[in-house]
């Protein structure tokens, strides 16, 4: 889970910091991997290699949406819903993340590897380079 403090100001112009929570579970993650032709990873190779800036921006979107929740004050519950989403992405925490993630790779690779599983692979600095590379290419 990545808990990311976020700092925006609301519609009423109040300068605001808040905490918002993050998860993709295993079974998301391999959800995610399965429900797509030739898995996930694949198809963003694709996406990449076709310089498909805007399928790109839609995927980071539907990604940072899916792990997106709200967790109980026990910590036994992390709720998501699409009206849980909806309201995040109402908000201009929204944006501020969103800008931060397309403008920063570090802040992103961070933003990724904070939703990994505690023992899957971490996605270096490097690693992403090196993948983007290769599919650029």
């Amino acid at each position: 889970m990545l808990k990311k403090i976020i700092k925006w100001t609301d519609f009423n112009g109040v300068d605001r910091e808040q905490a918002f929570y993050f998860n993709l579970t295993k079974a998301e993650m391999m959800k995610m991997e399965l429900s797509t032709d030739g898995g996930f990873t694949e198809f963003l190779t694709r996406v990449v290699q076709a310089k498909d800036s805007k399928t790109l921006v839609e995927l980071f979107e539907n990604f940072i949406l899916t792990a997106y929740g709200e967790k109980s004050d026990d910590g036994v519950h992390f709720r998501k819903s699409k009206e849980i989403s909806d309201n995040f992405a109402s908000t201009e925490a929204y944006s501020v993340l969103f800008m931060e993630l397309l403008t920063d790779e570090n802040k992103a690779i961070e933003f990724i590897n904070g939703l990994a599983p505690t023992d899957g692979e971490q996605i270096t600095k490097e690693k992403a380079q090196q993948f983007l590379a290769d599919k650029m290419r």
